[in-house]
């Protein structure tokens, strides 16, 4: 790991002088009467969004929050001290907040590369923790995650707050009714028109106030770009596209409503920027996969920069089966049936997923329940799958056969998709 003089870049705004504890065997226990002292790593967004779910429960305290850009770190900190009546600290570190032995528990919401490295060293640290989706940027952060959520029994919940809609289960209960009959294909989409980028901004020097290289992490080191930088789930060493963004939702209710907990038999992936070839994103404009299982199939596309889609949605799934087809988004879930041999029904969505979704976390904290609504397995799985497909098309559409116990594909330049080369000095977690 990096070591701390290097990593922390000095700031007025930035407190400093913490108790600090010992990472390693640390541990955090939260009675049910007591308040959840949280810490927000990654404030930009999405960590704004989830952290305000959490402040409208009661007996939950921000103490601290983290970001590398200080104009980011300076609202936060103000929004939450609105809304809570005091003011969290403010840090550069993330690890300054795992030291403190009062945070309980913390809401990982930085870019899908630094993933890992926070949550294993939150889990060294005894902390609890939210992590947002996809859990990591690589199949084998994936393995180191699980691996040290059951080494240190930390309690996990990632962010696919889809798993704690009642529509959602619902939708589920539908299926395993069998009213459906035998269900042979299950269609995922996703079409967006964030997925492109149609040009790059010129490099430029990194802005005041933000800490880049930090930024970076293990990431390669490149030069400043603020589309990048903004835009970074379109770039392969950040996040991969659509596939990772909206594939771990949806894929998560196709495996969710078919009731697998494994790796497909096989996985055939293709893709490429054919819509717009001219485009600056990395990730793929345009892709299909196809997961094969014993007696059906899960399909994946996406068509990045249109907004249209089967049935009228832009994203959705649908579970084609001999006596009809259940067509689903956030929105609602409906049956189209197959001739008169079921009744059409049709289930609306309330949108209270994502405050459910903390507050189930809350209650596992205190609780001590390492079942959580979408706990690190079932988030590991899901991204896994995610990676399959971005895999499959970067090697060109060969069959690709995973095994996810010897940690091997049959094809031996999809190997090298499997583990990020960190840069210098960071390294990969050992756990």
């Amino acid at each position: 790991m990096i070591d701390r003089r290097n990593f922390i870049k000095s700031s007025s705004v930035i407190t400093a002088g913490m108790a600090v504890a010992p990472l390693a065997g640390s541990s955090v226990h939260v009675s049910a009467t007591e308040t959840v002292n949280m810490g927000l790593i990654g404030c930009r967004n999405r960590g704004n969004r989830v952290m305000s779910y959490f402040l409208s429960n009661p007996g939950v305290r921000c103490s601290a929050v983290c970001d590398i850009d200080q104009d980011i770190l300076r609202s936060t900190a103000d929004k939450v001290a609105k809304i809570q009546g005091r003011s969290p600290d403010m840090y550069d570190d993330y690890r300054k907040i795992l030291d403190r032995k009062d945070i309980d528990a913390v809401l990982i919401a930085t870019p899908d590369h630094w993933h890992c490295l926070q949550f294993v060293d939150a889990c060294k640290a005894g902390k609890d923790i939210y992590v947002e989706k996809p859990i990591a940027n690589s199949i084998a952060e994936c393995d180191a995650m699980v691996a040290a959520t059951q080494k240190y029994n930390r309690i996990v919940q990632v962010g696919q707050q889809q798993r704690s809609s009642e529509h959602w289960k619902a939708m589920v209960e539908y299926l395993k009714s069998g009213k459906l009959g035998k269900i042979g294909r299950v269609h995922v989409w996703a079409n967006f028109n964030y997925g492109v980028i149609s040009t790059l901004v010129p490099d430029s020097e990194v802005p005041e106030g933000i800490d880049f290289n930090t930024w970076l992490g293990p990431a390669p080191r490149i030069p400043f770009n603020m589309r990048k930088y903004r835009s970074w789930r379109m770039f392969w060493d950040y996040g991969g596209g659509l596939m990772t963004d909206w594939g771990v939702h949806l894929i998560d209710m196709a495996l969710w409503g078919m009731d697998v907990k494994t790796m497909p038999l096989f996985t055939v992936a293709s893709g490429g920027n054919y819509l717009f070839p001219d485009g600056a994103q990395e990730t793929f404009d345009t892709m299909s996969v196809t997961y094969q299982f014993k007696d059906f199939i899960v399909e994946w596309e996406n068509n990045a920069g249109v907004e249209t889609g089967p049935y009228g949605k832009n994203y959705g799934l649908l579970f084609r089966g001999t006596n009809g087809t259940l067509v689903a988004d956030r929105t609602d879930w409906e049956i189209y049936p197959e001739k008169d041999k079921i009744p059409v029904e049709k289930f609306v969505a309330d949108n209270k997923d994502a405050y459910n979704h903390v507050t189930n976390f809350l209650d596992c904290v205190k609780s001590r329940n390492p079942v959580t609504a979408c706990p690190v397995e079932n988030g590991s799985i899901c991204a896994k799958y995610a990676h399959l497909g971005n895999i499959g098309a970067r090697v060109g559409g060969k069959t690709l056969v995973y095994d996810d116990r010897t940690k091997k594909f049959n094809i031996p330049e999809a190997g090298k998709y499997l583990q990020a080369t960190y840069r210098s000095p960071w390294t990969f977690p050992k756990v």
